[in-house]
């Protein structure tokens, strides 16, 4: 395996120094780093660079098997490592649904393969998510891929009983229920957040009362039972002050942001584009200022991005018939930073705990031999990405790797940019472009 220094690197933005990276982990720091090398040792000019531990998403959709023409697990992942990750967890609405320890071993092992990052298979909660019956939750948690997290995402668990006995069964593995917040009877037909905007441009409204009555129901459930929940793309002002209030309480719960809900808002609406259709919606700007406060001050504890790829022929098409969802993987970073570092309300160690950090812990993937979300530190696997915190670029949708470029950050401007990534030493990003398949040791 190629050894990699480091020179000049800010780990989290702190003094420079240098990093050397040498079978699969952080072999030295500093003084010692340079005094490792060898003359085999290819060396990276870092100056400027800030490196941060690989990136972790708790929430990815890569679509294999059954969506292949939308992505699959080697273009999503690719597109993955572009953007600092160096593990994502997939979710279980596939085609067939990830319910079974086979397909779930399945998608586990097309991410080994493909070689870009770690691919944590999510398995579904309920049978075909169809919300019925409980999926071999336990088959699943035993299985190759040692499934941790659980999810009907893009359905809610809508019915209490099944919610519970979820909760109380993923207690004997440590597993998490990461529920879809989503009551289906009040936001049947619904097409965008209703408010202000909906009215003015005649589409059903999707009511935040609809995702925060289910998060309130689960986090006493969660209560109850003594179990682990995860609140994916929390979106609502009123989520946040319930996810604050459980807290406070004492109730294991955590939540997610996504980016875009970080940075856009329901007025995108008026342009009746389908790119900015997206499940849970878009919301308003009191909205994405109480979920960067929570950010800031601990209450939302991860940005995890959603990436939902589709194609062209799902989005290109009046918004009625367009399918939800926004490609993010490539644009996380750049978000996380222009709306948060650039403001002054986080800084990069921050950045690199709720990207890094902690999704590796709930995820249960933060030891072991193939930890994730570990510090910079001699003897730490060596999953690191730099990042340019002086870039400044426009993004545009054909320049991304994703399958499938329904992203809703075309033509904007954003902060920063990943410059490499390197996964347990091994480079997949090099100078902002992809170490190709052909060189990459498996």
């Amino acid at each position: 395996m190629t050894t990699y220094l480091l020179r000049g690197a800010a780990p989290l933005g702190g003094a420079p120094t240098d990093l050397l990276l040498a079978d699969g982990r952080i072999a030295a720091t500093g003084a010692d780093a340079a005094s490792g090398a060898d003359a085999r040792t290819v060396t990276v000019d870092a100056e400027g660079l800030v490196a941060l531990p690989g990136l972790v998403d708790l929430h990815t959709h890569l679509r294999e098997p059954g969506r292949e023409d939308a992505e699959t697990v080697a273009s999503g992942t690719r597109a993955a490592a572009a953007g600092g990750f160096t593990a994502v967890h997939a979710m279980a609405n596939t085609s067939p649904v990830a319910d079974t320890a086979g397909v779930v071993e399945q998608v586990w092992r097309l991410g080994r393969d493909a070689g870009w990052v770690d691919v944590l298979p999510v398995g579904a909660v309920s049978v075909g998510l169809a919300g019925t019956q409980l999926a071999e939750l336990g088959a699943m948690a035993h299985s190759a891929a040692r499934v941790r997290v659980f999810s009907d995402d893009g359905h809610c668990v809508h019915d209490p009983v099944l919610m519970r006995r979820a909760l109380e069964y993923v207690k004997a593995f440590d597993g998490v229920i990461a529920q879809h917040a989503q009551e289906p009877r009040l936001t049947q037909g619904a097409q965008m957040h209703e408010g202000v905007v909906s009215a003015e441009v005649g589409l059903a409204g999707w009511p935040a009362v609809a995702e925060e009555a289910i998060i309130a129901r689960d986090v006493l459930l969660a209560e109850h039972v003594g179990s682990r929940l995860h609140v994916c793309h929390l979106s609502t002002a009123g989520s946040v002050e319930i996810v604050r209030w459980a807290k406070a309480r004492g109730i294991d719960v955590t939540a997610e942001v996504t980016p875009h809900h970080l940075l856009l808002t329901d007025g995108l609406a008026r342009t009746y584009d389908p790119l900015y259709k997206v499940n849970p919606p878009l919301r308003t700007a009191e909205d994405v200022e109480a979920l960067r406060a929570a950010l800031a001050d601990g209450t939302i504890d991860v940005v995890a991005t959603d990436h939902a790829p589709h194609t062209r022929e799902d989005k290109d098409c009046e918004w009625a018939a367009a399918a939800f969802g926004m490609t993010g993987l490539e644009t996380a970073l750049p978000v996380v930073a222009t709306t948060m570092v650039e403001t002054g309300r986080m800084t990069w160690a921050e950045v690199a705990r709720v990207l890094s950090a902690t999704p590796a812990r709930i995820g249960r993937i933060d030891s072991g031999p193939l930890a994730q979300g570990r510090p910079l530190a001699v003897g730490e696997p060596a999953n690191v990405t730099l990042v340019d915190p002086a870039a400044r670029w426009t993004v545009d949708p054909r320049g991304l790797l994703s399958a499938s470029t329904n992203t809703p950050f075309g033509g904007q401007e954003l902060a920063s940019r990943v410059v490499a990534t390197f996964l347990r030493g091994r480079a997949t990003v090099l100078e902002g472009a992809p170490v190709e398949p052909e060189a990459v040791t498996r």
